[in-house]
């Protein structure tokens, strides 16, 4: 799989280095005055210095939880995903949506959690039971 490419506007580039380096465990990369590179999970996500946001997220409903948009994230593997949860909370990470299994017993269950980094923007972490699921088009079957 190619690594894919986010730039993640913040507005304060030493809370993005804590939030980023120190409470999610992404290694830094180059650095900027403006920017600063992140391996996101084998991805690359560039914080960059941006006036903070205005408005409020947008928020549709799915499995009876109104998830942010936009948001992005990264699907961990499902022992993974809990590692990962547990780090966020022993970092005192503020859910927006706290860690649950979504679809339970369905073709499409997967876990997920959504939460906010310092300056506002949404990320969803999701782990799939049956990871070729992931693309499928009917989550019921």
């Amino acid at each position: 799989m190619q690594p894919f490419h986010l730039a993640a506007p913040v507005d304060d580039l030493e809370a993005a280095r804590h939030f980023y380096g120190t409470v999610l465990g992404c290694p830094e990369g180059r650095t900027d005055a403006e920017w600063i590179d992140f391996d996101f999970f084998g991805h690359q996500l560039v914080a960059h210095l941006a006036p903070k946001k205005e408005q409020p997220d947008h928020r549709n409903e799915v499995d009876g939880k109104h998830v942010p948009v936009p948001h992005y994230g990264v699907v961990l593997e499902w022992e993974q995903f809990e590692q990962f949860a547990q780090r966020l909370r022993d970092h005192g990470v503020k859910f927006e949506i706290e860690p649950y299994v979504r679809f339970a017993g369905q073709a499409g269950e997967q876990a997920t959690m959504f939460f906010y980094d310092p300056a506002g923007n949404a990320l969803e972490f999701k782990a799939f039971k049956d990871i070729s699921r992931l693309f499928a088009k009917n989550l019921n079957g």
